[in-house]
């Protein structure tokens, strides 16, 4: 009996990683170019610092081509994959551990258990975010990097060894804490209130595993949308500072960002202030962080349904 149970548990693990890297892949090519611009204007690059959202990717495509507009996604993509399984799985897992604490009738335990699974998932993958970011940074004509390799031994060798690699590491943490909690308990009550409340409009019978109920594909979409707006509002700030942080040793001029989290947010905000620096490119990101989320919650959920993973919901 405990044998079959292990091996129900290791299939659960692999249909949940699975599911959960094919999902990421799937929101952040979705969302690369606007991604791209995103850090550029972030980062206060040379040549787009001056233009908006949709001058700038028209800027890209004229000075450097279409396909530059995913430029930095194949690092992403290798970082992803990993970074959205383990984040998903560690999500069922620690959702599990603190519906026991919490109680079933609570959905603070989707917050605390969203919040660990992104901590997760960034301590294990945050070296390849950091290594795409500055790939994504770089202008065609002014390259320092080739490629993925060159890039993590050039920080490496160059930058203070493997602690380099993690650096914006803290903001990152103290940016996913909300970030990924929102996201994970924001979709999770929007999925319980439209199952309890608008069952004939967003949802459908899910015979094949619990008999319950299952989103519909708008449902899905609606839902990851919100939750993305409500998860990004919180966390901008600190996801400004961990971009200033990652690409502050490509230029002398900004080697004054890269000493540490809270002096990097004060030079920010002295800088530039709230609007113009901490909420810098806020737009942009609203623009890509509703479909990002809306399409990685929806894939995920999808996925689940084809792996026949148990996404049936009673509502009592």
């Amino acid at each position: 009996m405990a044998l079959i149970e292990e091996r129900n548990n290791l299939h659960f693990v692999a249909k949940s990683l699975i599911a959960g890297g094919v999902a990421g892949m799937c929101s952040k090519t979705t969302v690369a170019p606007l991604d791209r611009i995103k850090i550029l204007l972030q980062a206060h690059s040379n040549h787009y610092k001056h233009l908006g959202v949709f001058s700038g990717l028209k800027e890209i495509i004229l000075k450097e081509k279409f396909f530059a507009l995913y430029k930095g996604n194949f690092a992403q993509m290798i970082r992803i994959f990993p970074y959205a399984a383990t984040q998903y799985t560690s999500f069922e897992m620690y959702k599990k551990y603190m519906g026991r604490i919490f109680g079933k009738n609570s959905h603070i335990d989707k917050f605390f258990a969203g919040s660990s699974a992104g901590v997760t998932a960034v301590t294990l993958t945050y070296p390849l975010d950091t290594i795409r970011a500055r790939l994504a940074f770089q202008v065609t004509g002014e390259h320092i990097y080739s490629g993925i390799i060159h890039t993590a031994v050039s920080i490496f060798k160059d930058e203070g060894g493997f602690l380099a690699l993690y650096r914006g590491f803290w903001p990152t943490i103290f940016g996913m804490i909300p970030y990924a909690g929102f996201s994970f308990y924001s979709f999770e009550y929007l999925k319980f209130f439209c199952m309890k409340y608008l069952p004939h409009y967003l949802c459908d019978d899910c015979p094949r595993n619990t008999g319950g109920l299952v989103l519909t594909m708008p449902g899905k979409l609606l839902c990851g949308g919100i939750a993305g707006a409500v998860a990004q509002s919180f966390s901008y700030p600190l996801d400004v500072t961990r971009r200033r942080m990652q690409l502050a040793m490509m230029n002398p001029a900004t080697h004054k960002y890269g000493s540490g989290m809270i002096s990097t947010i004060k030079l920010i905000y002295l800088e530039n202030g709230i609007i113009k620096g901490l909420y810098r490119g806020m737009s942009i990101n609203y623009l890509r962080a509703v479909p990002m989320v809306s399409v990685s919650f929806t894939t995920y959920e999808l996925m689940k349904q084809m792996l026949d993973l148990d996404t049936g919901m009673k509502i009592s």
